[in-house]
């Protein structure tokens, strides 16, 4: 009988079903599954804490910290994740009339319309008609994909504020030019950036 393939998900539960209770960090994990993954397959894998978050996402791990995890046999494991049920779906798309809630795009444009949670799923966002919002596949994606871009704009907020403590007006300015470029595409407008303090600071 063939034996079944195992995939870097399959060695990160084995890693941590040796070490349970235990709160584990990126390096001695990441390392193990390389060298496993290396022996079986030589090459080296990918996406190896894609597949971490993946996990914690399904319900099998806890994220202590940012970068730590744990592996509980008790906790609730491969929990199901909130889905939105079609009555719900048909009933945020008309709320929000068949259009994307940031760009105001449709189906009529030719965009593809996802029903997404406002609170993500893994942040304990839960499937209700306020929590839900119709987003076009672009916004969807850059949602999804561009988390990062969020503590990049806090950094440049606080920089900004910072500036007009001082009365830097050079780094004011150049803080500025760079939140209106994420202000124009529309990044991380969840983001609040309070520009008519600037006019009353000098």
């Amino acid at each position: 009988m063939k034996r079944k393939q195992l995939s870097i998900s399959d060695l990160i539960i084995k890693y941590f079903k040796k070490h349970p209770y235990k709160d584990i960090t990126h390096a001695p994990l990441v390392d193990w599954v390389e060298k496993q993954f290396i022996k079986l397959y030589n090459k080296k894998p990918r996406d190896t804490w894609r597949a971490i978050r993946m996990l914690h996402q399904q319900g099998f791990l806890i994220k202590v910290k940012k970068g730590i995890y744990r592996y509980e046999p008790n906790y609730n494991q491969l929990k199901e994740l909130d889905e939105f049920t079609p009555e719900l779906k048909k009933k945020i798309l008309e709320r929000d009339g068949y259009k994307c809630v940031i760009c105001g795009r449709g189906e009529k444009e030719g965009y593809e319309l996802h029903v997404d949670h406002i609170l993500p799923k893994d942040k304990g966002g839960k499937a209700t008609l306020e929590n839900g919002q119709i987003l076009c596949s672009i916004c969807n994606f850059r949602k999804k994909n561009y988390n990062q871009t969020e503590s990049g704009k806090k950094m440049f907020i606080r920089l900004w504020e910072t500036a007009i403590k001082i009365r830097d007006k050079e780094t004011q300015k150049f803080c500025e030019d760079i939140l209106n470029t994420y202000e124009k595409y529309n990044i991380n407008g969840h983001i609040e950036w309070k520009k008519q303090k600037a006019k009353t600071e000098f």
